[in-house]
C-alpha cells in the first residue's frame, strides 16, 4: 500500500508544484490574455492536485496505525498520526517537508522569464497529455477517473505551450534567442519525467501506474515536430538531472514551500 500512496503523491506533487509556479505569473503576464490563460492553467493543476491528494489521504487513512508511522518523516504529519487523527488533502499539501515531496525537478525550476516558463510547460504538458491518456486505463478506478476528468484541461495545456514554442522560435531574432537559451538550460530536466521511481515500477506491474517507456517515443516525436516547426535546435546533452521522485530536491522547492505552507504552519488548523 505504501508504494500506491507514494505513487499517488507523486502525481499530486507534480500538479501542485507546477500549478504554484504558474500561479506566480498572476498579474505579471506579458499581456492580459496570457495572464488569464496561465492563471487558469494554474488552477487546473491545483484542481488535479486536490483530487490526487484526497485519494492519497484516503489510502493512508486505511492503513494500520503501525504502518502509518513509517510513511512520512515530517514532524507535523507524525504528530497527527500519533494522535490517531485522520489526514486530508490539506495535510498532505501543507504539512509535509521537502524530503517527503516526490515531484519531478522540472516542475520546481524557476519561471525566470516568459521563454523559460513556456519551455518548462512544453516539456511537462506534452508528457502530461500522453501520461493522462494512458492513466485512464489504470486499475485504480479513482486515478483513472481523475485522469479522464483532467484530459480536456491537459489537452489545452499541451496545445497552448506548443503554439508558444512555435511563436517564439519562429518569431523575432530576440524571441528565438531567448527560447533557444531556455530550451538548452531546461533540457536536462526533461529526462527525469521518464525515470520511473520504485513506487512507479511497482504500480506499473500491478496495472495501476503508467509505464513511461510506453510514451517516451511519442513524447520525443511530438517534441521533435514542434522544435522543427519552431526552427529551434534540439540540445544534444544526454546527461539528465534526477532525484525529485526520490525526495532529493533543488533549493527551489524549499522557497516554494516556505510561501505555500506559511499560513498553515504559522496558524495550525486554521480554517477560512
Amino acid at each position: 500500500m505504501s508504494n500506491r500512496i507514494h505513487y499517488t503523491l507523486q502525481l499530486a506533487d507534480n500538479a501542485l508544484i507546477i500549478g504554484h509556479r504558474l500561479s506566480e505569473w498572476c498579474g505579471h503576464g506579458p499581456i492580459l490574455e496570457q495572464d488569464i490563460a496561465l492563471t487558469n492553467m494554474a488552477l487546473d493543476h491545483i484542481g488535479q492536485a486536490r483530487s490526487f491528494f484526497q485519494h492519497a489521504a484516503n489510502l493512508f487513512n486505511e492503513l494500520p496505525q503501525g504502518e502509518k508511522e513509517t510513511i512520512f518523516s515530517s514532524v507535523a504529519i507524525s504528530d497527527k498520526v500519533k494522535k490517531g487523527e485522520q489526514l486530508d488533502e490539506d495535510d498532505l499539501a501543507y504539512l509535509r517537508d521537502s524530503w517527503d515531496f516526490r515531484n519531478a525537478l522540472l516542475t520546481e525550476v524557476p519561471n525566470k522569464d516568459w521563454a523559460y516558463t513556456v519551455v518548462r510547460s512544453f516539456f511537462y504538458d506534452t508528457f502530461n497529455f500522453l501520461y493522462y491518456t494512458e492513466l485512464v486505463k489504470s486499475k485504480d478506478v479513482q486515478l483513472a477517473s481523475i485522469a479522464e476528468k483532467s484530459l480536456k484541461e491537459v489537452t489545452y495545456h499541451q496545445r497552448w505551450s506548443a503554439e508558444w514554442m512555435i511563436r517564439l522560435g519562429d518569431g523575432t531574432d530576440v524571441s528565438k534567442q531567448k527560447v533557444q537559451e531556455a530550451l538548452n538550460d531546461y533540457w536536462m530536466y526533461s529526462g527525469e519525467l521518464f525515470k520511473m521511481s520504485v513506487a512507479e515500477q511497482a504500480m506499473a506491474q500491478e496495472g495501476i501506474a503508467v509505464n513511461t517507456t510506453d510514451i517516451a517515443k511519442s513524447w520525443t516525436e511530438r517534441v521533435d515536430s514542434v522544435l522543427a516547426e519552431a526552427k529551434l535546435t534540439k540540445p544534444d546533452e544526454s546527461w539528465m538531472q534526477e532525484g525529485g521522485k526520490q525526495g532529493r530536491h533543488s533549493e527551489y522547492l524549499g522557497y516554494i514551500l516556505s510561501d505555500l505552507q506559511f499560513m498553515q504552519r504559522a496558524y495550525p488548523g486554521m480554517e477560512w
